[in-house]
């Protein structure tokens, strides 16, 4: 994280706000209003509100994620004066495969879910909102280094960065929640 120029309070900040699903719970996202105006359309539509029939990691749907790795991205960006508008939406849209990727494989026998899903994504984003070329890249090569081809563009690294730090905090939210529920009480008889 040294390359991010971030100050380490910066880190910390960014840590402990990627890890704490009440900001998305709270939707304080909205407020945001230089934000809203990049993706309020894709906010609204019904497709993008579905997304919150399938979860992603632990009990975070896939749009509060998309939402997380949005806001994180788009303020990255415009920090450092990049391509904000572009990010705020391709991030929106970067897991738009629309389906429950954990009985995925089940029902249709592919079982190479983090290889394939950027394209249904990249495709559903090109079928329901008309994304951009710069758009489709960054949602086609959002899981670098998974996938073997990086993004095209810097801000295309931005949601790279975010997907994965996002995901990690969702994770390790639902195994902190855990252990307090289960693992703990165990080992201290409480």
């Amino acid at each position: 994280m040294e390359r991010t120029g971030l100050k380490p309070e910066e880190r910390e900040a960014v840590k402990e706000w990627a890890g704490d699903e009440r900001w998305v719970k709270r939707e304080a996202w909205k407020a945001d209003e230089a934000y809203m105006a990049c993706v309020r359309d894709i906010m609204e539509h019904p497709v993008f509100l579905s997304m919150d029939g399938y979860y992603q990691h632990g009990r975070t749907t896939c749009r509060e994620h998309c939402i997380r790795v949005s806001y994180l991205s788009y303020r990255l960006c415009r920090k450092y004066g990049w391509d904000y508008r572009s990010v705020a939406r391709a991030a929106l849209l970067h897991d738009l495969f629309l389906y429950d990727w954990h009985t995925h494989a089940r029902e249709t026998g592919d079982h190479f879910h983090g290889f394939t899903h950027p394209r249904v994504a990249m495709e559903n984003a090109e079928r329901y909102f008309q994304a951009t070329e710069k758009e489709r890249n960054m949602i086609l090569c959002h899981m670098w280094p998974l996938t073997l081809i990086p993004p095209r563009y810097k801000e295309g690294y931005a949601i790279v960065w975010a997907d994965k730090f996002c995901s990690l905090a969702e994770v390790g939210s639902g195994v902190r929640e855990w252990f307090i529920n289960n693992l703990r009480p165990a080992l201290t008889g409480r």
